[in-house]
């Protein structure tokens, strides 16, 4: 069997407290590069709190292929992309990222 799609993963911390101005900051940058993308199928953001004043965010991107991917990360796609400000708001920044095949799901969100 041949997975049609890759999921892009990745997770870093932030202070909880800046949970809001990262959602607005990650739609100026990363959403729009997401949806500017040829072959991005979509992505969400989760985050979850920790305790301590320390969050958990993680992105999950879908792709039609690698290739995609390395047209949104460059020739290293493992590698996490990150953005000149990402350093204001995230006290973890992991070197890589995960890539899934998806083989099959389904999901209806009305948001």
């Amino acid at each position: 069997m041949t997975a049609k799609i890759i999921l892009r993963r990745w997770s870093g911390r932030l202070r909880t407290a800046d949970e809001d101005d990262y959602l607005v900051y990650f739609n100026r940058t990363g959403a729009v590069d997401y949806g500017r993308t040829p072959g991005n199928l979509g992505f969400q953001i989760i985050m979850r709190a920790l305790g301590d004043g320390v969050s958990e965010v993680t992105t999950l991107s879908w792709w039609e292929s690698m290739e995609a991917i390395k047209a949104f990360a460059g020739d290293a796609p493992e590698v996490a992309r990150y953005y000149p400000e990402d350093d204001r708001f995230l006290v973890e920044r992991p070197p890589n990222v995960d890539h899934y095949r998806v083989f099959g799901g389904r999901v209806s969100l009305s948001l």
